[in-house]
């Protein structure tokens, strides 16, 4: 048992020794596309922030409470999909706050605006996440972001999800997105975590475009 037991520490602390040195490479990267990315995506930004504020009244950009790398809570950006009176019509359906108490997911979520909807189908939300990616609170890829009580949903796993920072897409884009239940997220970000390399995460790249276009398991 303490040989194994050891054999698994020299392969585990080999591993993240290679996720360190992938880190420098892993930032250059994000940076080589997102920079571009933003000059590009300026006139869908424009687009997207006025459709938000045209929609319904609030603020353009959702700031979301999450668990960074080393545990550091940051702001996520997302442009706004719900009503600003979001908790109010939650509490007139205490079956469906029950269920986002339990999966923190809502398939048929009474908060969220028209527009929102389309962002959500399609990830459009999400593009403000390129500036925390600039930021280097986020990567392109990597496991999910988390509310910061959701850590104990982990649990002994917790450490190993902290060890790198979230992604704006990762293995759970690509595998059904919000079709998975709450367990499956928790063990496909492991698989990430623990398989990290850059040829993974151009994998990732790659099928997050088709994935995202389809618009299933969006919501």
């Amino acid at each position: 048992m303490i040989a194994s037991e050891s054999i698994f520490t020299t392969r585990y602390n080999t591993h993240i020794s290679a996720q360190q040195s992938y880190a420098g490479l892993k930032s250059l990267v994000d940076y080589a596309i997102v920079i571009p990315a933003l000059l590009v995506l300026l006139p869908l930004f424009l687009a997207l922030a006025l459709a938000v504020k045209l929609d319904s009244s609030g603020p353009i950009i959702y700031r979301r409470r999450v668990l960074g790398r080393n545990g550091r809570v940051f702001d996520a950006f997302k442009f706004r999909t719900m009503y600003v009176n979001g908790d109010d019509i939650l509490a007139q359906h205490p079956e469906l706050k029950a269920e986002l108490d339990r999966n923190y997911k809502l398939k048929d979520d009474p908060r969220v605006t028209k527009v929102g909807k389309l962002l959500r189908k399609f990830s459009l939300d999400e593009l403000p996440q390129l500036f925390n990616v600039l930021f280097q609170d986020m990567s392109l890829i990597g496991p999910r972001i988390i509310a910061p009580d959701e850590i104990e949903k982990y649990g002994a796993y917790g450490p190993d999800l902290l060890a790198v920072m979230p992604g704006i897409t990762g293995l759970w884009q690509v595998s059904g997105r919000s079709n998975t239940t709450y367990d499956e997220r928790v063990k496909l970000d492991m698989q990430y975590v623990h398989n990290w390399s850059m040829g993974l995460d151009i994998k990732i790249l790659f099928r997050t475009f088709p994935a995202v276009m389809k618009g299933e398991g969006a919501y």
